[in-house]
């Protein structure tokens, strides 16, 4: 049941997809606020797709934690539901992401349209300079960043080697670094068609001070939170 609840969400869901995909290219015009208000849309009617189809509701707790100013958002990454929900949980933000996601057909062109930070991830110590001068941009400008510090999708109780980036990009622009928890992998996996009907769990972390503290530190303190929130979610 769970295959066929995710075959019903996925062809669902593509025509909207090329429809917003569409859309994107003929709204380039307007300025970053305006296309982040009509692509996120897409996102909007995905979710609600989703727990229409498949069951797959969520609770977020912490929300009395977002500050008020822009900041880095340091989330733990398994699914794209994550990359979804976070667009209405926090303000808008611009995402860090693998270059060569641009290219897909049609979803490139949706992601395009929202500015983000592409960078290659071959490119080593060029791709953390170039994060850390576009994010600082962005934050100056008004916006938050989201960063994924693991890299890729991980399993519910795994866990990748934290990138320091997000807490170099928060010292770098004087702002805070906030941790987001949750178990979406357990509901929406990373390599796998079902969905499970369930609740996703998310949890978002007391903003932490960068002033004075070093990345590396920084890293340390957001991972630790994130990590073990995670142990007591369901999984």
């Amino acid at each position: 049941m769970d295959t066929f609840r995710a075959l019903l969400f996925y062809l669902g869901l593509f025509p909207p997809t090329v429809l917003f995909c569409l859309i994107s290219g003929l709204i380039l015009p307007l300025n970053r606020n305006k296309r982040y208000q009509i692509v996120t849309q897409w996102s909007r009617f995905a979710l609600w797709w989703l727990r229409l189809t498949c069951g797959v509701t969520s609770t977020i707790t912490g929300l009395e934690n977002i500050p008020p100013h822009p900041s880095v958002i340091f989330c733990k990454h398994q699914s794209a539901w994550e990359t979804m929900a976070l667009q209405f949980i926090f303000p808008p933000h611009i995402q860090v992401v693998k270059r060569e996601l641009l290219y897909v057909p049609f979803f490139g062109w949706g992601l395009s349209s929202l500015n983000p930070i592409a960078i290659d991830r071959k490119a080593g110590a060029n791709a953390l300079r170039e994060v850390l001068r576009i994010g600082d941009l962005r934050i100056r400008q008004g916006w938050w960043v989201l960063l994924f510090p693991e890299g890729t999708r991980t399993k519910p109780g795994d866990s990748q080697e934290y990138s320091r980036s997000a807490a170099a990009l928060a010292i770098r622009a004087g702002c805070k670094l906030v941790p987001v928890a949750h178990n979406a992998g357990v509901f929406w996996s990373r390599n796998a068609l079902r969905k499970t009907q369930g609740e996703i769990q998310l949890a978002i972390g007391p903003a932490l001070e960068s002033k004075g503290k070093s990345a590396a530190a920084l890293t340390a303190e957001a991972a630790e939170w994130i990590e073990t929130q995670c142990a007591e979610m369901p999984r």
